[in-house]
This record gives C-alpha cells, sequence and structure tokens, in this order.
C-alpha cells in the first residue's frame, strides 16, 4: 500500500507569507529612508507608494495566516515542516511589522506593548528549541492562535494610522482611529503575555 501524497498547498501558502513578510520590511524600511543607496534617489511619492504597498503587503501576508492553517486541517496535510514554519512566518510578520512603525515614527506610547510583544515572541522561540533539544513537544494553543490574529489586527490598525498621509485619507478621523490603535495594540500585548507565560508554567515540569 502506497502512502497517500499530503498536499504541499498549505506549506507553500507559509513560505509566501514568509517571503512577503520580508518584501513587506524592505518596503517600509525604504519608505522610512533606510534602504542604502537607494533611499537618496526616492521622492515624496515614491516613499508613499512604498508605504502603500507595504500595507497592500501586510493584508495579503495575514490573510494567508488563515488559509494555510485551514487548508491544512481541510486537505489533512498537517505536516511537522509546517509546523515549523508557520510560527517563523508569523514572527517574522509581526517583527518586521514594529520594526517598521518604528522606522516610520511611530508614536512612543506603543513602545511598552511591541517591546512586551517582541520580548514575548523571541522567549517562546528559545523555549520550542530548549524544549525540542530535549525531546519535548510545545504545542500551539488555541488562544495562542487567537493571540496572532488580535497582534495582526492590532498591527495593521497601528501601520494605517502610519500610512495615512501615504493614502491621503482626512485627517479629521486620524485621531479617532489612532485611538484604536493604540487600544488594540495593549489588547494583543496583554494577551500575548498571558499565552506566553501559560507556556513557561506548562513546560516547566517537562524540560
Amino acid at each position: 500500500m502506497t502512502k497517500e501524497a499530503v498536499s504541499p498547498i498549505p506549506n507553500a501558502i507559509t513560505a509566501v507569507r514568509l517571503v512577503v513578510g520580508l518584501v513587506m520590511f524592505v518596503l517600509l524600511a525604504g519608505a522610512a529612508g533606510g534602504v542604502p543607496f537607494l533611499s537618496a534617489y526616492l521622492t515624496i511619492d515614491d516613499q508613499f507608494a512604498m508605504q502603500r504597498w507595504a500595507c497592500v503587503a501586510f493584508v495579503v501576508a495575514s490573510v494567508t495566516d488563515f488559509a494555510d492553517g485551514y487548508l491544512a486541517r481541510k486537505l489533512h496535510a498537517e505536516t511537522r515542516w509546517g509546523a515549523i514554519l508557520d510560527p517563523i512566518a508569523d514572527k517574522i510578520l509581526v517583527c518586521g511589522t514594529i520594526l517598521g512603525l518604528f522606522a516610520l515614527g511611530a508614536q512612543p506610547v506603543i513602545a511598552l506593548p511591541t517591546a512586551l510583544i517582541l520580548f514575548r515572541e523571541f522567549a517562546v522561540s528559545a523555549l520550542r528549541e530548549a524544549a525540542a533539544g530535549r525531546g519535548v513537544a510545545v504545542p500551539v494553543t488555541l488562544l495562542a492562535k487567537w493571540k496572532t490574529t488580535i497582534q495582526l489586527v492590532a498591527l495593521g490598525v497601528l501601520l494605517l494610522t502610519q500610512s495615512w498621509g501615504a493614502f491621503d485619507f482626512d485627517p479629521a478621523h486620524l485621531p479617532i482611529v489612532d485611538l484604536i490603535a493604540n487600544w488594540l495594540i495593549w489588547i494583543a500585548a496583554a494577551i500575548t503575555v498571558w499565552t506566553g507565560a501559560a507556556y513557561f508554567i506548562a513546560a516547566k515540569h517537562d524540560i
């Protein structure tokens, strides 16, 4: 009896998210004037265009975060490689967006919640590596999956506020959107820290 082939589509979508996340960060860095040998030749319109495309890349990458997991379950194509690649792609997208936001001049008020998010992501990555070295798996919890979704929503709204001028939106609406973004990033940070602590508590007896 031959082994049934596993669909490569979910892993391919995850790989696309990883690449798009990197492209998004380069676009944000370029819009902020942080790309050597290129930024000197960019006009304001070029930088605004890069910001707009970065927002598009963020949305595409965020949608694939839902699509790859859904298809993996639907097609029974959940693989060990996918389980490794998926959180890496998520972290590249989240961390790249945070760094891009500060490159664009994000407000200091988001420094603490975004720092907590970055700290948690790297800490959990270290935990997974230590657990893997001892042959212990650290499965992703349902709340952690929702955590990623909330992070992406919060970061997406923050990215929108930073790119408000690039889209030529009405400045009168910016303060309320900015307030919503700040509340969302704090909510995302709280859930992020909570799930990170839960991982360490669950793993402390096995590592």
